[in-house]
């Protein structure tokens, strides 16, 4: 029993770990840096060089209300990574893995399996998540 309760206590350490990976606020700054030219400072897709792109960038404000009323943890995980698979003539959205790169770190999705990525990537994931419209 004490064996058990010793690995109980692990795992609620190891999944304590990878919720504190998450922070939004790092997100921020990283969403300012690498995303705001395009999804605008709010994220609804009008920064200042949407005009100039042949698509038009996602409003990421509603990515939760498009994919009824759950954030697209994995979607959006991939589409930043690298992992979304592109189409022959490439991507609405250029591929940012490189820049995000760092410690893995395992997030949640709502179906409860586990999703690998970088804490840069779980961090700007957690910041959009606040601007979800709900």
């Amino acid at each position: 029993m004490q064996r058990f309760l010793g690995a109980a206590a692990v795992m609620a350490g190891l999944v304590a770990g990878g919720a504190a990976a998450q922070d939004a606020t790092e997100g921020q700054a990283l969403y300012e840096e690498f995303c705001a030219a395009c999804h605008g400072i709010e994220g609804t897709g009008e920064g200042p060089m949407s005009a100039v792109l042949m698509v038009s960038p996602t409003d990421l404000t509603a990515l939760s209300a498009q994919n009824g009323g759950e954030f697209p943890l994995s979607r959006v995980v991939r589409r930043i990574d690298g992992r979304d698979p592109l189409v022959a003539h490439g991507s609405p959205m250029p591929v940012y893995g490189d820049f995000f790169e760092g410690e893995d770190t395992s997030l949640k999705t709502a179906s409860g399996q586990p999703i690998m990525t970088s804490v840069p990537v779980a961090d700007l994931v957690a910041y959009l998540e606040t601007l979800q419209d709900q």
